[in-house]
């Protein structure tokens, strides 16, 4: 959703490249491009011109002035920013001293209601508590039925006593299920109420009225992050007409430009508590607009990347893994265990989603991208085709098994081949990070592997290199290395380099987003 924003954020910190002291101009042109960026993205105007006032001010104060590589403190100082609009901290639910805890849900019809409702009960259920789903949308056809698919599918109960289809009581309903909820004791109760196309009186007076009947702990404003900047209208109206404690975002994976979750927050002074990223019941978390800020800087988002990985991977599993990759070279590390490995990582969700979350990836993000998901399904498939003496000793793979793998598989008999290469390739590095040697074929690095051999080699080479046999040309030489020994240091520079110089010299672009 912010692929365009980032472009052009990044795009507008490179010309700060290399700057040892931003001019005043420098500030404005940036500023100036900051604003176009934001403005693309269909963020409000009203939160632009606060956003670019904060960052102008702080770009010219001290911690600017006075930083070693300021181009590096005003990407700090936007990234400060973007939190701060996105709503700060991240805002947790609150849950009533006495169970049962009520969440009510509003919004338009086609904000996603419905299937976030779901979403909200499979991710509360994950935190250890028992939700109930509640059916007031009793307007919409099916709207009744298909809360209670969607209960279904995510292993949560589901209160409906009525048909729905225009049949039915919604406040009598949303009162009827705290009792209800109290007899079985779910201790959350989250009731999903109706939507219309557009605000109107109605869906006012309705809401209002099942808010009254429940008193809800948390009454959620579920927004399609898709309609831009009328979402943040719309928020605002409910707001005024109702009221709500946090702001829901749904279908942030897809591909408008992002203004409503930078502009909602600060315009309505509610912050957004859960972001839906995607179709399936577990495309659903907490947002946290720290991290929501390092993506749209593409500094990527490794503490969400580990919490996945936490859910996914089990600490014995991974023990287990790590022995067999440190033992006997990793020859016990097989083809089964590459399976399975695959398979966890593909639990996690989209690869092409875990590769966004690392820092940088924007520079690529074309090809990841492309990435075909279905090649992790590919390689099961050839994996499964083998039998199991063959993916223990994947050395006896022959071309007369190659060929019968690829049939049961439906693949070509190179992909085969490829794979059984890759793996080996795949065991080899794992297996020397696991034995402490680092990353394979980084020379001249500490720690990591296959270089010790290239360092000596170079040393013996520099020890070896000889001078010349005539003295007058020796005497010379010698002669010319003083000299330039002598105006280095008069002239006070590192490396050899004049003094200005060395004030210009900066790092490789790959090095700089690790050290501001």
């Amino acid at each position: 959703m912010f692929d365009t924003l980032s472009d052009r954020l990044s795009a507008t910190f490179k010309n700060l490249r290399g700057k040892g002291r931003l001019s005043e101009a420098d500030i404005d042109a940036t500023a100036r491009e900051i604003r176009i960026a934001l403005l693309e993205a269909d963020v409000a105007l009203p939160v632009v011109r606060a956003f670019i006032a904060n960052v102008k001010e702080r770009a010219r104060g001290v911690e600017v002035s006075q930083a070693l590589n300021p181009a590096q403190q005003v990407v700090k100082i936007v990234n400060d920013e973007l939190v701060g609009i996105l709503g700060g901290e991240t805002r947790r639910l609150r849950f009533a001293k006495n169970p049962p805890s009520v969440i009510m849900l509003a919004g338009l019809q086609g904000a996603g209601k419905t299937t976030l409702a779901g979403k909200l009960g499979l991710w509360l259920k994950g935190q250890g508590h028992s939700p109930l789903l509640v059916a007031c949308d009793l307007q919409r056809p099916n709207a009744v039925n298909q809360l209670s698919v969607v209960a279904d599918r995510a292993g949560v109960a589901v209160y409906a006593p009525q048909p729905g289809n225009g049949v039915g009581d919604p406040v009598q309903v949303a009162k009827d299920s705290i009792e209800h909820a109290r007899a079985k004791q779910y201790d959350v109760v989250i009731v999903d109420t109706a939507g219309r196309l557009g605000i109107d009186e109605e869906l006012m007076q309705q809401a209002a009225d099942i808010r009254d009947a429940v008193s809800p702990d948390e009454i959620l404003f579920v927004v399609d992050a898709m309609i831009g900047q009328d979402a943040v209208n719309t928020a605002e109206a409910f707001r005024d007409g109702v009221g709500f404690d946090g702001v829901v975002l749904s279908k942030l994976d897809g591909d408008a430009r992002g203004g409503a979750a930078l502009s909602i927050a600060h315009v309505t002074g509610k912050q957004i508590m859960f972001a839906s990223n995607g179709e399936k019941l577990e495309d659903f978390d907490a947002f946290h607009p720290d991290r929501m800020a390092s993506r749209i800087l593409d500094m990527g988002d490794l503490l969400t990347l580990i919490e996945q990985a936490e859910k996914t991977f089990s600490q014995e599993e991974a023990a287990k893994m790590a022995s067999k990759l440190a033992s006997s070279k990793g020859k016990d590390f097989t083809l089964d265990d590459f399976l399975a490995q695959m398979e966890q990582v593909r639990k996690m969700g989209s690869i092409s989603k875990l590769l966004g979350m690392l820092p940088g990836m924007g520079q690529i993000k074309d090809q990841i991208n492309n990435i075909d998901e279905r090649d992790v399904d590919r390689t099961a498939a050839i994996i499964k085709s083998m039998t199991p003496y063959e993916r223990q000793e994947p050395t006896i793979i022959n071309g007369s098994r190659r060929a019968r793998i690829a049939k049961g598989s439906g693949v070509e008999v190179s992909a085969v081949k490829n794979l059984v290469e890759r793996f080996f390739e795949a065991r080899k590095m794992m297996s020397k990070m696991a034995q402490g040697g680092g990353m394979p074929g980084m020379p001249g690095m500490p720690g990591m592997g296959g270089g010790a051999g290239r360092q000596k080699k170079q040393v013996k080479q520099a020890k070896g290199k000889r001078k010349s046999g005539n003295p007058m040309k020796r005497k010379a030489e010698e002669q010319a290395a003083a000299a330039r020994r002598e105006q280095a240091a008069a002239q006070g520079g590192a490396f050899g380099l004049p003094a200005q110089e060395d004030q210009n010299f900066e790092l490789p672009d790959a090095f700089k987003k690790f050290t501001g």
